[in-house]
């Protein structure tokens, strides 16, 4: 199925709203993150919202501190919204190891803080940046490193940043096949353009190979394709024209 990053439209309240346009775009889902549940009165319009506009979350972002901190509020998010995937999206530029032991024990880190959800019955993750694919002084990958940490964590792998971190997108497909439980489709502007959306393109208006990637992806049993640009300087028209290229995809 095809959703979409709430993430993207941040920018252009009132969520309501947003939900209602990507309805009628065709999506038949969305993916929360973390700015949706700051509290109860949010994540019962959230809710509402989504039943309103018949459109369900099957994934959610949640962060790190809150994952580790507030285990029974995350929990109780992701049943009263139905949710079936947890990932968790980011790490921030001070908290990140600085060699091969740190990542790893990131990753140690994560599979426990992923236990009491795997345990209520949820797919629990990482969702990927760039920083997480650019080799260390010794040459090891962090995203490597931290999966030897965390045996059982899945991935959300956000094909997108993975090539911007230099990194073969088909070659992390084929050797972690087994990890990979959802997947952000998005698009990279060709070099120089798009400027104002920080590079980024709506699917289909980028360099991005989606057609091989998103084969490979499915070909793995990949089932959550979530739509998603960090910058868009007009959502309706990322949503609208990304999936009509998903779909003919």
């Amino acid at each position: 199925m095809f959703s979409y990053q709430l993430y993207s439209s941040r920018n252009f309240p009132p969520l309501a709203d947003t939900l209602k346009m990507l309805a009628e775009a065709g999506y038949t889902g969305v993916e929360g993150y973390g700015a949706l549940y700051a509290n109860d009165q949010l994540v019962a319009e959230l809710g509402a919202a989504l039943k309103a506009t018949g459109l369900s979350m099957a994934t959610g972002h949640f962060g790190l501190q809150m994952l580790e901190t507030e285990v029974d509020k995350v929990l109780s998010i992701a049943k009263s919204l139905n949710m079936s995937k947890i990932y968790c999206p980011y790490v921030m530029p001070e908290d990140r190891p600085t060699d091969a032991a740190g990542w790893r024990a990131f990753g140690a880190r994560l599979e426990k803080a992923g236990a009491p959800y795997k345990a209520a019955g949820y797919g629990f993750g990482w969702h990927n940046h760039d920083f997480e694919l650019v080799a260390l002084p010794d040459g090891t990958i962090p995203q490597a490193a931290m999966f030897e940490g965390g045996p059982s964590l899945e991935w959300e792998m956000d094909v997108a940043w993975v090539v911007r971190g230099g990194a073969d997108p088909l070659k992390w497909i084929a050797d972690y096949k087994d990890r990979i439980t959802a997947a952000h489709v998005k698009d990279i502007a060709p070099k120089g353009e798009n400027t104002d959306e920080d590079g980024w393109a709506d699917l289909g208006q980028g360099t991005v190979d989606w057609k091989t990637i998103i084969a490979a992806l499915r070909g793995i049993g990949v089932k959550h394709f979530v739509m998603e640009h960090d910058n868009p300087s007009d959502h309706k028209r990322f949503a609208t024209r990304s999936i009509a290229a998903a779909k003919a995809l």
